[in-house]
């Protein structure tokens, strides 16, 4: 087993000298839903990569793009794997399939970014985190809110300690996804990883354990379905991190007081309060300790003040921003240590828990 992965690793090396050299990361895709025609825009007008193939099952999707966007389509994946031979490849299907997908990019060894939330139980999750780090391909998950301006200030302030030690925090997400009862999708189904825990609350949790620190333990949590037959529509935990600080996530994907997905974090500490949202980042200073560009007592920061350009906007420069990282990823220019597959299972881990204490 050592050897055969000593010369996997070999194969790795010489492959990502390849790419240096050409400067392209040939790049597939698997699914060309919302998220997935999303991806390969942004790959598109990137500037150091080739699309090398597009994959779907729906023949409609497959005949429409092959014919106005002149890739290469198919609705086999393992077919276009081996034949268009991509260093890496987006999957951004229902969750279900995260599994199984990616387990087989890993194995030929394909760098993988996947769609969040990771999979559907930790356990599959762990295993895909453990394969990743014995290959040492890049692997990302896409929670873009790590890429956001004002999220990556907050996580800035509070690493710095400058609000003292946390007492408390609370993680929320509110939005429209299913203000009245409709058709059944994928969104509807537990199997398929929908529901507002796997869905909105996710983001929440990614944050808070980023931000903050992992969470590891579930006091306890409500789950309703409000419109949805199968599935949560809002869901309400109190929750600890290993210190014992404790926090509370407030979600709701029911709530049509909002035009879209609004997130935010506050976190409360001993030297000051941190209220951040995707848009907006306002801290309060106690003392005479804060970072050049603040002040004591309440500061407000913008995203426009916060974020860096990006070569391609669409939805948000967070979008492109981690497509870039994942891509400087590939050819070795950066870390590579953001939206992993080991902080993704810890993410999953933290579902799970919420989800095994659900009073309803």
């Amino acid at each position: 087993m050592g050897f055969i992965l000593e010369i996997h690793f070999w194969l790795q090396l010489k492959k990502l000298s390849e790419i240096r050299l050409n400067k392209m990361v040939k790049v597939a895709l698997i699914g060309a839903g919302k998220m997935g025609i999303s991806h390969l825009s942004i790959l598109g007008a990137h500037p150091n990569v080739e699309i090398v193939g597009v994959c779907d099952t729906s023949k409609m999707v497959v005949d429409v793009l092959e014919r106005y966007s002149g890739y290469k389509c198919f609705s086999d994946y393992l077919k276009m794997v081996d034949e268009s031979q991509p260093d890496a490849v987006f999957v951004a299907v229902p969750t279900k399939h995260h599994y199984p997908m990616v387990k087989q990019l890993l194995k030929r060894g394909i760098h993988v970014f996947t769609e969040k939330p990771f999979c559907l139980n930790p356990e599959e999750s762990f295993e895909l985190s453990q394969l990743a780090k014995q290959t040492g391909l890049v692997n990302q998950v896409g929670y873009h809110n790590k890429f956001v301006g004002t999220f990556k200030e907050v996580k800035k302030l509070v690493k710095e300690g400058f609000i003292g030690e946390i007492t408390h925090f609370q993680g929320e997400a509110y939005g429209p996804v299913a203000v009245k009862k409709k058709s059944e999708t994928w969104r509807s189904d537990p199997n398929e990883g929908g529901g507002c825990l796997m869905d909105y609350a996710s983001h929440v949790i990614d944050l808070i354990n980023d931000i903050i620190a992992p969470i590891e333990s579930c006091k306890g949590s409500i789950l309703k379905s409000i419109y949805s037959k199968n599935v949560d529509d809002s869901v309400y935990a109190l929750v600890s991190i290993k210190s014992g600080v404790s926090g509370v996530i407030s979600v709701n994907w029911s709530d049509e007081t909002y035009r879209k997905m609004s997130t935010s974090i506050t976190i409360i500490g001993t030297e000051g309060k941190i209220v951040s949202d995707a848009n907006e980042l306002k801290i309060y200073f106690k003392g005479d300790k804060f970072p050049k560009g603040y002040s004591k007592g309440w500061n407000v920061k913008y995203v426009t003040d916060l974020t860096d350009e990006v070569n391609f906007y669409l939805r948000g420069e967070e979008y492109s921003a981690q497509i870039d990282y994942f891509i400087k990823s590939v050819k070795g220019e950066t870390k590579k240590d953001i939206n992993t597959f080991d902080s993704a299972w810890k993410t999953d881990k933290t579902i799970s828990l919420i989800k095994n204490q659900s009073t309803l």
